[in-house]
């Protein structure tokens, strides 16, 4: 049995790779999973008419391909909009929890070895990485790998899972979010007369396999059940030599309120990073989705976006398919630097007016797990400091605030404190590699979660 939301979470992955970004943004990402008709048909239902009318004409052909490939060739789809839900609910007992299928492939089929650009910045991770999928559980286990977000974490779990996949048939791998294994295990707890059954379905889904890779792990954080069953879970497929491959967006070492016993086992194996691609690397891989996608587009275009999209391979991405579905919306036939430089501007337009102050303390004090009473109240620790000044160099820059209203939001403090804060940060910009990673990284999950 597979859970629906979590199958049709990978429909939504193959999609975003064949609709423009307005369109998946728009249409595709908005559509909500209602019920399984009879075992058969994937009813889904769209905000509005208009949004109904839109997906049936222009996305049918790539949601119905998409659907097959992870859900398999016998499960139709129809689409209702929200007036006609209601009415749906009425007549129907819908099943939207779980499906028994055989998918051929779970993976999404485009990220692979092959078209994985390598460069200085991630050669370590690809070749680790490509020595696990061959030879599974004999070397470098468990594999933990970390960076900012859009760097290609996800692409290196999916290229390992295609590769194993084709050359290793028998084996048993499996794909999971942190926040997916903890629903599960909460799931497996149950009502006290069910409870040992599911707790079994559980150790066997999970400890049965030759592959088990958990993406976004830091997340198990302050979870401390969930860490008790995960060790368990752990030291039983390492001890049957079966191999772990775990990411996150910092190394166990900085992963808060980690078990001592759990961090000791993630930095038993190897630990690799992933860093912000260089300039060169960045223009390889603009050239490879242009190649990918057949986009026609000024070479100067991609210079363009590679200076201007510091660290976030997937927003550099879809900055490129913005451009060329900008040049396309005005008939032209090749995609302009003039072109760019218009997204770009409607892209910082649209961004600020999403930041807000608050987002952006928000997102500082998830990055650091600390509180937002803490970062803008009195205390003065080193812990809570640097993240203060983070924060505030922030706020500057993508905000642009008044001095004094900055001041208001960190407790009332003075004009000159802030200005303090915010000239050290970019000081330490120039000259601290560790600070200038943690301000990309924290920029990079404010601008995705805009």
């Amino acid at each position: 049995m597979q859970d629906i939301q979590i199958l049709w979470e990978k429909v939504l992955e193959k999609m975003e790779l064949l609709v423009t970004v307005v369109s998946f943004d728009l249409w595709i990402k908005t559509i909500e999973v209602l019920d399984l008709k009879d075992d058969k048909t994937l009813v889904l239902v769209a905000t509005s008419s208009f949004a109904k009318n839109q997906l049936v004409k222009n996305h049918s052909n790539q949601i119905a391909e998409c659907i097959e490939q992870v859900f398999g060739s016998e499960i139709d789809f129809e689409i209702i909009d929200k007036a006609e839900k209601e009415e749906y609910l009425k007549l129907h007992k819908v099943n939207n929890n779980e499906i028994e299928i055989k998918t051929e492939n779970p993976f999404n089929e485009k990220y692979t070895f092959d078209n994985f650009v390598v460069g200085k910045s991630n050669q370590f991770v690809y070749a680790a990485a490509r020595s696990v999928a061959e030879t599974p559980g004999e070397k470098f286990n468990p594999l933990f790998i970390y960076g900012g977000v859009g760097l290609g974490k996800t692409h290196i779990l999916n290229a390992i899972g295609n590769f194993v996949r084709q050359h290793h048939p028998e084996k048993k791998i499996m794909y999971v979010t942190c926040e997916s294994f903890t629903n599960d295990y909460i799931e497996s707890l149950g009502v006290s007369k069910e409870k040992e059954k599911a707790t079994s379905r559980f150790r066997e889904k999970y400890r049965n396999l030759d592959i088990l890779m958990v993406d976004d792990i830091q997340f198990i954080s302050n979870k401390t059940s969930t860490q008790e069953e995960f060790f368990h879970t752990f030291n039983e497929l390492y001890q049957k030599n079966k191999q772990i491959i775990l990411s996150s967006d910092r190394p166990p070492k900085e992963i808060s309120t980690l078990e001592d016993r759990l961090r000791s086992r993630f930095a038993s194996g190897l630990i690799q990073d992933i860093q912000a691609p260089d300039f060169e690397t960045k223009i390889a891989i603009l050239k490879k989705k242009v190649s990918q996608e057949k986009y026609n587009i000024d070479e100067e275009v991609l210079t363009f976006i590679a200076e201007r999209v510091n660290t976030n391979i997937r927003e550099m991405e879809g900055l490129l398919s913005k451009v060329y579905f900008y040049a396309t919306l005005l008939g032209k036939k090749c995609a302009t630097l003039d072109d760019a430089k218009n997204v770009f501007k409607d892209e910082q337009v649209t961004q600020k007016e999403q930041i807000s102050p608050e987002k952006i303390i928000s997102t500082v004090c998830s990055y650091y797990g600390t509180s937002e009473a803490e970062l803008t109240g009195k205390k003065r620790s080193k812990e809570i400091v640097e993240p203060r000044m983070i924060a505030i160099y922030l706020i500057n820059e993508l905000l642009d605030l008044p001095l004094i209203t900055t001041g208001k939001l960190f407790g009332g403090r003075d004009h000159t404190t802030i200005i303090h804060a915010r000239d050290k940060i970019y000081e330490q910009l120039k000259t601290n590699n560790k600070i200038r990673t943690i301000v990309s990284e924290i920029k990079n999950q404010i601008s995705s979660n805009c």
